[in-house]
C-alpha cells in the first residue's frame, strides 16, 4: 500500500509539473577509514520545532532519477554490484549476506561461519554515479552489538588530489547506525584520502526512538551544502568539504570493535532496506 501511495504522488506531482508548465576505489581496503570515534562525538538533539527536509520539502524541481523498490526475487544487478568481496576489518563480505525477502525489502546480514563473521556491502559504482541531488532510504536498524550498518557515497577519485575536496570527492556517510550509541545516528564526512593528509567532520543526531521500527535518512548535495535528515527533520547542514566529483551509492554492514563485542552479537542479524530513491534538477536547471 505504501509503495501504491508512492507511485500515485510521483503521478500527482508529474500532473501538477505539466499544468503549470513547468574509482571503484583500487581495492576494497582503499576506502577503509583512518579511524573510528570510540565515543559519539558532539550530539545534536533534535527539538520539536525543528526544520523540516522531507519529500514535499526537497527542491520543488527534484524529479526522481533513480530507484531501487527492492521488489524482486534477487539483487538487481543492473542498478548494484557486490563490494568488497572478501576480507574487510573482521569480517568477510559475502553474496549471500545479500538477500531479498519477498516482502519489498534488501537484506544485509551479519552471521557466523564456523569461526569468522560474514557479513554484506554493495554499491552502485560503475553503474549510477550521480552529481548532486536528494538520497534517500527507508530502514529498519540492526539491533545487535559489533557491527554497524551505513548508507554512504564513495567518490572513484577519492584522495587523488590532496587539498582539493571538490575535485577528489569526500566520502559522505550519510548514516553510521550502531547500536551501542542507542538513539543516536552518526554523519559523517571523510576527505583527503585515509592516510597523514586525511581529515574528517562529524555530528551525531540524538533521536528519540531511533533504535525501534522504521526511519527514513535523507540527504541533500548541492554545490553549496549537505543538508542531512531523519525522518522528515533536519540534523545537520554544512557547507565543509563539499565534493563536486559524481560518487556512487554504498549500503554496507561492517565488523568491528567500533561497534562493540561481535562475539556477544545473537546472530544473524540484519539490516532491512525498504527503498533507495534518488531525485536530482532536469538538466536543463542549473543547481
Amino acid at each position: 500500500m505504501r509503495k501504491t501511495l508512492f507511485v500515485l504522488a510521483i503521478i500527482c506531482v508529474l500532473f501538477a509539473t505539466a499544468t503549470a508548465d513547468r574509482p571503484l576505489a583500487s581495492s576494497p581496503q582503499s576506502f577503509d577509514r583512518a579511524s573510528v570515534p570510540t565515543q559519539p562525538p558532539q550530539t545534536a538533539r533534535i527539538p520539536a520545532a525543528a526544520p523540516l527536509l522531507s519529500f514535499d520539502q526537497k527542491p520543488a524541481d527534484y524529479k526522481l532519477v533513480w530507484a531501487d523498490e527492492f521488489d524482486g526475487k534477487t539483487l538487481d544487478l543492473s542498478k548494484w554490484d557486490y563490494r568488497g568481496l572478501g576480507p574487510r576489518r573482521a569480517a568477510i563480505n559475502v553474496k549471500d549476506c545479500v538477500t531479498l525477502d519477498g516482502e519489498g525489502h534488501l537484506v544485509l546480514t551479519t552471521k557466523r561461519a564456523g569461526k569468522e563473521y560474514h557479513t554484506a556491502m554493495i554499491a552502485t559504482a560503475g553503474k549510477f554515479e550521480p552529481l548532486y541531488g536528494y538520497f534517500e532510504c527507508r530502514v529498519r536498524w540492526q539491533k545487535q552489538p559489533g557491527h554497524w550498518s551505513a548508507f554512504w557515497l564513495q567518490s572513484p577519485a577519492y584522495g587523488k588530489s590532496i587539498g582539493n575536496v571538490a575535485e577528489s570527492g569526500a566520502e559522505i556517510d550519510i548514516f553510521e547506525y550502531l547500536t551501542k550509541f542507542g538513539d543516536s545516528l552518526q554523519h559523517t564526512l571523510h576527505w583527503d584520502g585515509y592516510g597523514p593528509d586525511h581529515k574528517s567532520s562529524k555530528k551525531a543526531a540524538d533521536v528519540p526512538g531511533l533504535g525501534d521500527g522504521w526511519h527514513t535518512i535523507g540527504f541533500l548535495w548541492t554545490p553549496r551544502e549537505y543538508v542531512f535528515s531523519v525522518d522528515g527533520r533536519e540534523t545537520w547542514r554544512t557547507s565543509e568539504a563539499v565534493s563536486r566529483r559524481a560518487e556512487y551509492i554504498i549500503l554496507s554492514l561492517e565488523v568491528g570493535n567500533w561497534a562493540g563485542d561481535i562475539t556477544a552479537a545473537v546472530l544473524p542479524d540484519s539490516l532491512l532496506v525498504d527503498y533507495v530513491r534518488v531525485y536530482q534538477r532536469p538538466p536543463d536547471r542549473k543547481e
